[in-house]
């Protein structure tokens, strides 16, 4: 008897396929059903959202935050969150950033001949 017959087959390419479809649906299973479980955290609470905010510095931002019909400006640190104002008048809404087209964007040949030439 040769040595390594009684050793199991490793599966073949079909077993790896079913075993991997098998993992990927698991993986959307899990990430369906964490969606759905109150206080995953995933969702958005209704009625509060960030409508802007900016960093001050390291651990430090100030945040705009929508709470049903106001608007509180918000600090944000090391220390918790705290409320430095309450806005009279909601923000404007930003305008939706907009994809630059091929037409706006600089040439890259002319931008590249100007670095060479001034680097040399």
């Amino acid at each position: 008897m040769p040595i390594g017959s009684h050793a199991p087959q490793a599966p073949g390419l079909g077993g790896a396929f079913v075993a991997l479809v098998l993992v990927l649906g698991l993986i959307l299973g899990l990430a369906w059903l964490l969606k759905r479980l109150p206080g995953s955290g995933l969702r958005q609470a209704d009625g509060l959202r960030v409508v802007a905010s900016i960093p001050l510095g390291g651990k430090e931002r100030a945040a705009v935050l929508q709470v049903g019909g106001e608007q509180l400006l918000v600090g944000i640190g090391a220390g918790g969150v705290r409320t430095l104002h309450v806005l009279p008048a909601p923000l404007a809404e930003a305008p939706p950033l907009a994809m630059p087209t091929f037409k706006s964007l600089p040439d890259f040949r002319q931008l590249l001949a100007q670095r060479l030439r001034k680097d040399s």
